[in-house]
C-alpha cells in the first residue's frame, strides 16, 4: 500500500529516512528531516510529497520524496524524486516499483511532464530497478556549493 505521508506516519517515516541517511553516510538531525517533512505535509502543492510504502502487515517498508520544479531543457514542469528507499525486509516485493508508479501518479495529477531523480553510480541494486521499471538513463555530472555565510555580516 503507497499513500502520501501525514502527521501520524511521521515516527515510521523518520526511522526509514535515518535508514536512507546511514547508507549515503550523512547524519543530518531528526528534528530537520521532521522539518523537511512538515514543510511538504504543509504545502504539497508548492513543496512537494512523500509517500509511505507499508507491507500487507502495515509496518513501513519503503518511502519517496518528489519536489516540484522545472526543466527549461524540456519547457516543463518536472517531479524530483530526490529520494527512493526499501527498508532489507521490503525488497524484492516490488516495494520500489510501486512507490515509483505512484510518484508518476503524483507528477502526472500536479501536471508534471516528467519524474526525474539521480542515484549513486555504483548503486547497482537501484539501477536494476530504474532500468525494469523502463526508465532512461542520463550522464550527468553533479556539482554543489554551499550557502551559508554568503551575504553574512561576519
Amino acid at each position: 500500500m503507497i499513500a502520501r505521508v501525514g502527521e501520524t506516519d511521521l515516527p515510521d517515516l523518520l526511522s526509514l529516512m535515518r535508514a536512507y541517511c546511514d547508507f549515503y553516510e550523512v547524519s543530518p538531525a531528526d528534528d530537520s528531516l521532521l522539518a523537511v517533512s512538515r514543510a511538504l505535509i504543509a504545502d504539497p502543492e508548492r513543496e512537494g510529497v512523500q509517500l509511505l510504502a507499508r507491507d500487507g502487515d502495515g509496518r513501513a517498508v519503503g518511502f519517496a520524496t518528489i519536489y516540484w520544479s522545472w526543466a527549461t531543457t524540456s519547457a516543463e514542469r518536472i517531479g524530483v524524486m530526490n529520494d527512493l528507499y526499501v527498508a532489507p525486509e521490503g525488497r524484492g516485493s516490488g516495494a520500489a516499483e510501486d512507490l515509483i508508479e505512484a510518484c508518476r501518479a503524483e507528477c502526472a495529477g500536479r501536471g508534471a511532464g516528467k519524474l526525474t531523480w539521480q542515484t549513486a553510480p555504483d548503486n547497482e541494486r537501484a539501477m536494476k530497478v530504474y532500468d525494469r521499471v523502463g526508465a532512461t538513463r542520463e550522464q550527468w555530472v553533479d556539482y554543489w556549493v554551499p550557502t551559508r555565510g554568503i551575504g553574512a555580516e561576519e
